[in-house]
Formats: C-alpha cells, sequence, structure tokens
C-alpha cells in the first residue's frame, strides 16, 4: 500500500516528521476464510478477522471505521504526518489480523491507532481505549499507555463520554487483541462508541458526527506526536 504524500496545512500547529500507522478495523467482505487461525501474540491463535458489528438498522461497523480513517488520514496529511492504511478499500476482504500487525511494524511508525465500534449493551454509552496489558515489549508498556492516556483526554476533552460499561474511565488494558499483542511500536485501539445504543448509533451515521469523532481522534495523535518532537 502507498504512503499518503504529505501535505502542508496552512496556520497549523505542526507534529513534526512523525509516521502513523491506520487501522480501520474488520472488512468489507466475508469470502469464508476470516475464520482461518492466525497467531494472537500471545501463544494462541485467533480468526483471520471478523465483519464487526453493526447497529440495529443496519449501519456496518467497517463502513464507520472506513469512513472516520478516511478523515483522519487527510487531517494528518494536512499536519505533515506520513501516514499508511492497513486496508485499500471497504469492499473487499481487507488482510488478517496478524499482517495488519506486520504492515505496521514494518512502517516502523510513531504510533498504531486502530480505530473500532463496540457492540455493547443497549443501555450502554461512550468510548474506551484499548492497549496490550500486561504488555510483552517497551514500546506496550509505557509508550503505549501514553498514547492511550492521551488519546482518552483529548476524547473527553471533544465532550466524548468514557465508557458506562467496559474498561476504568476510558482506558482497557487487554491482553486477547492480537493487532495490539504483535505491535513493535506504540498501539491503541479505539472503540469510539456502542453501536447497539440509538443515541450513539445516530452519531455514527451521521456525517457530522463522523466528522467529530475524526476530529477528536486527530486532536489527540498530534497532541501525542508533538509531545514526542518536544521531549527530543
Amino acid at each position: 500500500m502507498r504512503d499518503a504524500a504529505p501535505q502542508r496545512g496552512r496556520g497549523k500547529p505542526r507534529a513534526g516528521r512523525r509516521a502513523v500507522f491506520l487501522d480501520p478495523g474488520h472488512n468489507g467482505v466475508d469470502d469464508g476464510s476470516l475464520t482461518r487461525q492466525v497467531p494472537n501474540g500471545r501463544g494462541g491463535t485467533k480468526d483471520c478477522n471478523t465483519m464487526g458489528t453493526a447497529t440495529d438498522d443496519g449501519y456496518p461497523e467497517h463502513a464507520f471505521n472506513w469512513d472516520v480513517v478516511a478523515r483522519i488520514r487527510k487531517s494528518l496529511n494536512q499536519f505533515g504526518v506520513r501516514t499508511q492504511l492497513s486496508r485499500d478499500d471497504d469492499n473487499s476482504v481487507g488482510p488478517c489480523i496478524d499482517e495488519r500487525a506486520a504492515m505496521a511494524n514494518a512502517m516502523q511508525p510513531d504510533a498504531i491507532i486502530s480505530i473500532h465500534a463496540d457492540c455493547g449493551p443497549a443501555a450502554g454509552q461512550g468510548f474506551h481505549v484499548c492497549y496490550s496489558s500486561p504488555p510483552l515489549n517497551d514500546a506496550q508498556s509505557g509508550p503505549a499507555v501514553q498514547l492511550a492516556t492521551t488519546m482518552r483526554d483529548s476524547l473527553v476533552a471533544s465532550g466524548m463520554q468514557p465508557s458506562t460499561y467496559l474498561g476504568s474511565d476510558g482506558l482497557y488494558g487487554r491482553a486477547d487483541l492480537a493487532g495490539l499483542n504483535l505491535a513493535q511500536y506504540p498501539a491503541i485501539l479505539v472503540e469510539l462508541g456502542n453501536m447497539k445504543n440509538s443515541d450513539e448509533a445516530a452519531q455514527m451515521k451521521s456525517p457530522d458526527g463522523r466528522a467529530k469523532y475524526a476530529t477528536a481522534v486527530t486532536q489527540g495523535i498530534v497532541t501525542y506526536l508533538s509531545a514526542k518532537t518536544a521531549a527530543r
């Protein structure tokens, strides 16, 4: 997959010459191969991937993820950040989760961001940011947790509510997410909301709502990258 050519943003803070790998979670098509077992990063295996969830009236998670990531990528390019995606489109079978992790590691990015939407209880609301726990390498310990915390803070600052049903204060350390377990660079998975909650589903189906999600995530990424640049 080709990297996007950096574009110079006007009148915007710079994140420095940084690189971010963006993963729009899941796939647009299931050809029957998604149950193939792949390494989970902790000595076991799990399905290659899934189609994800959907709102009760059928708006699919994979389409939401794709749309939000496209918006994030456009904004990051305007900040001069080099980006790469885990899949080329939303109408074919994307790479397995272990392949996505390998692609991300090959890029040697400053951050790996996987975008998802959750399938929670109908009364549950809010986002949560996942990171690999217990950590399997240095990148998964301090840097990934800092990335998760920075992202959580950005989402809260944008007016989003931390999850009422998972994690703690918007953060959720997990051992079962292969993409995070296999990461050699700071990596998080962001569940932006609950597709089974009617209010959040309405936001996800709205172009304006998706734009707000993308803006909040972009700000979290830029804040993290700017802090890395300042620490040099």
